[in-house]
């Protein structure tokens, strides 16, 4: 299965936050939208970074609740793996198995198009197996 295919099952709205927000915005966000990640835009199109819940972790840890005032720009990653729609799950998988990560931007153009997330892969792998499962049953009963 494509990249594409999986935000056309769901959806492709991203959700993002401004590097300049304060950390207190990017939990509260990750936290109302039930996320694990946000796309951090500024002055670099369609990115700047992303922030997950494990920044959140990092950030607590070195600063306690001072980071709570601070910007998501100090604790976001800079370096983001994205892919495109063409991508494929399988090849995705193995990417984000490879580097550890748990969310994908998804760019076409230079354009932020959506997010693929750890859970979007394993859902559209498991419906992969499913279907071949049913096949294969249909292929055995039908002798």
């Amino acid at each position: 299965m494509k990249v594409a295919a999986m935000l056309a099952a769901k959806g492709r709205e991203v959700a993002t936050i401004s590097q300049s927000q304060s950390f207190a915005d990017a939990v509260h966000m990750l936290k109302e939208r039930r996320i694990g990640a946000l796309v951090v835009t500024g002055g670099f199109p369609p990115l700047v970074g992303i922030f997950s819940e494990r920044d959140v972790v990092r950030a607590i840890a070195e600063h306690g609740a001072a980071a709570l005032t601070m910007p998501v720009s100090a604790f976001m990653s800079p370096q983001v793996t994205t892919c495109t729609e063409s991508a494929s799950a399988d090849g995705l998988m193995a990417l984000m198995t490879d580097q550890r990560i748990r969310h994908v931007p998804v760019i076409d153009n230079n354009v932020l198009v959506g997010m693929i997330s750890i859970g979007d892969v394993v859902k559209s792998r498991l419906a992969e197996l499913e279907h071949e499962k049913r096949d294969l049953l249909d292929y055995v009963s039908a002798r």
